[in-house]
């Protein structure tokens, strides 16, 4: 069964959020989950970002293609701009935090990661 799941973009945040809802969470429950901050889950309604948009279709126990079909390819592999551009995964080791190949695929929080340890 395809779920009806909105065309317009602010509607369908709103479905996201009252499906999350419905399954007894919630973008912030999300965040805590994924340790990251609520504006991090957020940005998913603006601008594509992946890795949010995984885990909001996994917790909806849908597939990302689904929800955003204008930010993925048929194939599940997001539709980048850049598309030469890797998801990256951070692996180096901080006194305060691990981050591990399932923390991040941003790019950013390694080459900040590896900033903080020169």
């Amino acid at each position: 069964m395809k779920p009806d799941i909105p065309r317009n973009p602010h509607q369908r945040w709103e479905w996201i959020k009252y499906q999350l809802r419905s399954k007894g969470s919630s973008l912030s429950r999300l965040a805590g989950e994924l340790e990251v901050s609520g504006s991090a889950v957020q940005l998913a309604k603006y601008v594509p970002y992946p890795r949010m948009e995984r885990a909001i279709a996994k917790k909806l126990s849908l597939a990302p293609t689904q929800i955003w079909p204008e930010r993925w390819n048929a194939d599940g592999t997001p539709a980048r701009q850049r598309p030469n551009r890797a998801e990256k995964r951070a692996s180096t080791t901080s006194s305060s935090r691990r981050y591990s190949a399932q923390d991040s695929d941003s790019n950013a929080i390694a080459h900040r990661q590896l900033a903080r340890e020169a």
